[in-house]
């Protein structure tokens, strides 16, 4: 049984202060089966998920000096979709309820967190538990051996990661970024986004990267950098161009944790009408390679951890705390013109693959926001925008056909 309540984490603070009716910080993972979901069975797996998952059994609660989590005994109902994506859970009309959602339509199934509780990570271990015992209930006798995505333990599970590693590393002031430029235009209305799903061969794109000598992520990156340029005005080209990339901290430490555990880094570059992808993709790898330098990344995290360790800091009310939080997300967000995020290759159980087609992602935002994963050969990119205007996806996924990659594209529907 999970503890009664704990402190949300240093970045849910950031999430909670700075929640909006367009970004509710809200991201949707997706898996598509081969067959139509049988309703019954989903809800039979999800329950037992649940159990599986008790750190994720939360409702989210507001105190005097700090958000909390605490464990609740509601059974969660997967329901057929009928909402748009990433809709809002952590709303005034959701109170006391779960922070995520479980959906289904046709073969796909939904799951839906609010980013407080959890990062992509966490959310996919969570997902690919829903789809292994959904399918053992699909296939009794033929899948029920298969083993749980879940193997840490629940502590581990629910441990802060960022204040367990926490070693008050100091480091040399970073160099000042440059205010960066920001995609202009039209918003949608009513706080809509739109959502457009990329498909791609992961084998092409690999072998043009390989070509270029960079890795998948600074493909995509140089490749989003000259999509934006080619929309910029003409008084707006000499600026910067900055590109936001949340890095896994797992990978630099040995944590388990299903909570949040991330970092945000910045490649920048301003670029020239002679560029092309052959210059810049370098320029943009060699860049990316030097910030994600292990001594760096976790120079970073201590930087953005020592803050909760500071004396008094736990005593101010939160309503301060949180207008401090949303001022300097305010600057912070001065130096990105886009996020993209490279969630890795989703990997489960061999026994499981002939029945699923494909995996997906999306996050909620207020600009322009790429999740990228990949699933065997399927690479697949999810956009989320808040623009009425698709001339930089659209630029950007001509420039991909331009390189000889097969691209199929989709896009939902939006009121204009």
């Amino acid at each position: 049984m999970a503890q009664s309540w704990y402190k949300v984490d240093n970045v849910a603070k950031v999430f909670l202060a700075t929640t909006t009716r367009r970004d509710p910080r809200v991201f949707r993972i997706s898996c598509t089966l081969t067959q139509d979901i049988d309703p019954e069975k989903l809800n039979e797996a999800v329950r037992r998920t649940a159990q599986e998952w008790p750190q994720f059994q939360v409702t989210l609660h507001r105190g005097l000096f700090w958000h909390y989590f605490e464990s609740t005994d509601q059974v969660p109902l997967a329901k057929e979709e009928n909402k748009e994506p990433c809709a809002p859970l952590y709303v005034p009309e959701r109170r006391n309820q779960l922070i995520y959602r479980v959906s289904y339509f046709g073969a796909r199934i939904n799951l839906e967190m609010f980013h407080a509780m959890t990062d992509g990570n966490g959310g996919f271990l969570f997902l690919k538990s829903i789809v292994r015992n959904y399918l053992a209930l699909c296939y009794p006798g033929t899948l029920d051996h298969v083993p749980t995505p879940n193997s840490a333990s629940e502590a581990d599970l629910a441990q802060d990661s960022f204040k367990n590693f926490y070693g008050g590393t100091r480091r040399a002031a970073p160099a000042k970024q440059p205010r960066a430029y920001h995609l202009r235009g039209l918003r949608l209305p009513y706080d809509q986004l739109q959502y457009f799903e990329g498909h791609l061969s992961a084998k092409e794109v690999l072998a043009r990267a390989r070509t270029l000598g960079v890795s998948l992520s600074s493909y995509l990156g140089a490749s989003l950098m000259l999509a934006i340029y080619a929309e910029m005005p003409a008084m707006d080209r000499n600026k910067t161009i900055s590109i936001s990339l949340p890095v896994n901290l797992r990978n630099y430490y040995p944590s388990e944790t299903a909570r949040n555990f991330f970092n945000s880094v910045y490649v920048t570059h301003t670029l020239t009408e002679a560029d092309t992808l052959e210059t810049v993709a370098p320029v943009f790898d060699a860049k990316l390679k030097e910030i994600l330098h292990p001594e760096n990344i976790k120079a970073q995290m201590d930087e953005y951890e020592k803050l909760e360790h500071m004396p008094g800091i736990r005593l101010v009310p939160l309503f301060i705390k949180n207008a401090a939080v949303r001022f300097f997300t305010h600057l912070e967000d001065r130096h990105v013109t886009a996020v993209l995020s490279n969630m890795g290759r989703v990997d489960v159980s061999e026994e499981l693959r002939p029945y699923i087609r494909q995996f997906a992602a999306f996050s909620s935002c207020e600009g322009l926001f790429t999740c990228v994963s990949s699933y065997g050969d399927d690479l697949v990119l999810g956009t989320a925008s808040a623009l009425r205007s698709t001339n930089v996806l659209r630029r950007l996924y001509r420039g991909f056909a331009a390189e000889g990659l097969n691209v199929t594209l989709y896009a939902t529907e939006v009121e204009t």
